[in-house]
């Protein structure tokens, strides 16, 4: 069994993984040794590990696993050998869960040109052509975008994300609720239909928080519910582990 951490802006979670199957997932704010201890007690058949952060703890994640399980992984873009190309330009500054989803998507959907749309804290529209990594780019996610409204505003209400589809808002609150999400529904329509023009073989693939919402609203994307960041990781820990035997 494997056992993959992701620590993320607001929580971490970890996965217990046997072959391409999902046994159990874990959840809490952050990563401690006693929830890793209890993990790896539940499931003592669990032999290696990877560990992948977006707030720059997983060496010490790391090494309390490495009193736990056999062998270990430190995800690191810049450094950690991956079964795709990569041909961005600073991977040193490339965030570890963009990576992981882009290899969790071309393992999904080998032979195929990808366009991974992660619906988070940010937004992250990145890009797999020809077997590689080629990029993407970042915009603010939709809580994000509530938030900003009413943090820089002095009248304007907090608002949340809506399955509501209507053509304008007929209150305040509705046309927030109506401008984030048409526009956040607007700029990826408009990345999927650039992407489906110039691409042959392809697919669309939404994960995050907030990709059901969108998944409603841009019908030639899939949602993608087995989560391509963890099935990325534990692709990642096998290639690893692997190539190390």
């Amino acid at each position: 069994m494997n056992l993959i951490i992701d620590i993320g802006n607001t929580r971490a979670k970890a996965v217990v993984m046997n072959g391409l199957s999902l046994v159990e997932s874990f959840v809490q704010e952050s990563s401690t040794r006693e929830w890793l201890e209890a993990i790896v007690h539940k499931h003592p058949a669990i032999r290696r590990a990877i560990v992948s952060s977006t707030r720059g703890d997983a060496a010490l994640c790391c090494r309390e696993l490495s009193t736990l399980v056999d062998y270990v992984v430190e995800f690191q873009p810049a450094a950690t050998p991956i079964p795709i190309g990569n041909s961005y330009h600073t991977p040193q500054t490339l965030g570890a869960d963009r990576l992981a989803a882009a290899v969790g998507a071309a393992a999904m959907y080998p032979d195929c040109d990808l366009l991974v749309v992660d619906f988070g804290t940010a937004i992250t529209i990145d890009f797999v052509e020809g077997g590689s990594f080629r990029g993407g780019n970042i915009s603010p996610g939709v809580t994000t975008r509530f938030r900003s409204l009413a943090d820089y505003t002095a009248c304007l209400p907090l608002c949340s994300a809506t399955d509501e589809v209507l053509a304008y808002g007929r209150t305040t609150r509705e046309a927030i609720e109506q401008g984030v999400m048409r526009g956040v529904e607007q700029e990826i329509r408009g990345y999927c239909d650039d992407f489906s023009k110039k691409n042959g073989e392809k697919r669309i693939i939404f994960t995050g928080g907030d990709a059901k919402y969108f998944a409603m609203r841009i019908k030639n994307a899939i949602f993608a519910d087995c989560e391509p960041v963890i099935f990325g990781l534990n692709t990642i820990l096998n290639y690893n582990a692997e190539n190390e035997e």
